[in-house]
């Protein structure tokens, strides 16, 4: 794959504003935990192949077991999330695809039985954030692992 232009050299205020914003995120109530399976299902869910490996590196990094990681496109069916976790994951997927009539009211009440109101909209921004990440990798081609090194990637082992 062949990467298309680099947005962070032709765009780089507005790269350096979404930077900015992710920044925040990894300052929210969720934690790198929650924050590194919305990352990599989002990531999953749009194709985006660039944010798919960092993602999983960063997790390994930030202690996430390898079996979890696996089992994230499976989520629905494996014993290893917990039911905030499940709740925070379809909550990605729903709002990652949004579809005609947007996020059930079922779901909403689903996802708050385990988040507060300011988790829900934390959650919701960090949907946000990835979702325009995985938009820039997808459609500018974004190589897997060309950041590592300056993302500090290469201490997950991971190649």
């Amino acid at each position: 794959m062949n990467p298309r232009l680099n947005y962070a050299k032709d765009a780089p205020e507005l790269t350096k504003k979404v930077y900015e914003l992710s920044g925040l995120m990894k300052k929210s109530s969720l934690g790198n935990t929650l924050l590194d399976l919305i990352d990599i299902r989002a990531s999953q869910l749009n194709g985006c192949a660039f944010c798919v490996d960092m993602h999983s590196k960063e997790a390994k990094i930030h202690g996430e077991r390898e079996l979890r990681i696996y089992h994230i496109p499976v989520w629905r069916e494996s014993p290893l999330f917990s039911d905030a976790e499940k709740a925070a994951l379809e909550w990605t997927e729903a709002v990652t695809k949004l579809g005609p009539d947007g996020v059930s009211d079922d779901l909403y009440e689903r996802t708050r039985a385990h988040f507060s109101e300011a988790q829900l909209s934390e959650l919701t921004f960090a949907v946000g954030v990835i979702n325009l990440w995985n938009r820039l990798g997808v459609s500018f081609r974004s190589v897997p692992g060309s950041a590592d090194e300056m993302l500090g990637l290469t201490k997950s082992g991971l190649k």
